[in-house]
């Protein structure tokens, strides 16, 4: 049972197969931490796991709007995923006044880039993912930090070296 997977994502086709692996690793009600640098690649991550469940519209970074909520029709019906991009957040008070806390539900998944400017006031994730440049590609770091997390890193099915 890994509680921790660790990768080398040799290029961008590597990054979007792990969103695709994700994707179908992934079940409602999880909450997923994305740590990195700008141009780390948790945009692109995320818009591989979207377009992976079913999603085919344009997913866009949600700097400015903070939180992009998605509607995915699914085999089993319809699923909740909402991304959230923290970065131009002042601090944890901006992310309760906004109301956020509400799409934190057993139904919703959650996708938080810079999570940090919201420490103390978010769920604790199921998975922490890390991802950092590296040469022509990215070092990626996958944590589960609850039986939720570990139970979809079972799942993951993934060939890290490609």
């Amino acid at each position: 049972m890994p509680d921790h997977i660790t990768a080398h994502l040799h290029e961008e086709a590597a990054t979007l197969a792990l969103g695709t692996a994700l994707a179908h690793a992934i079940t409602p009600g999880m909450t997923l931490y994305l740590h990195g640098d700008l141009g780390a690649g948790k945009t692109a991550l995320t818009r591989a796991m979207l377009h992976a469940l079913g999603y085919d519209g344009r997913v866009k970074s949600p700097t400015y709007t903070l939180a992009e909520p998605y509607t995915i029709e699914t085999a089993s019906g319809s699923l909740q995923v909402v991304h959230f991009d923290l970065y131009r957040m002042s601090g944890p008070e901006e992310f309760l006044d906004a109301g956020f806390r509400e799409h934190f539900n057993a139904e919703t998944v959650c996708i938080i880039e810079w999570p940090e400017k919201a420490d103390g006031v978010l769920p604790n994730p199921d998975l922490r993912i890390s991802l950092s440049v590296a040469g022509q590609g990215r070092d990626v770091e996958l944590l589960a930090l609850s039986d939720q997390g570990n139970a979809c890193l079972n799942r993951l099915k993934f060939a890290p070296n490609l």
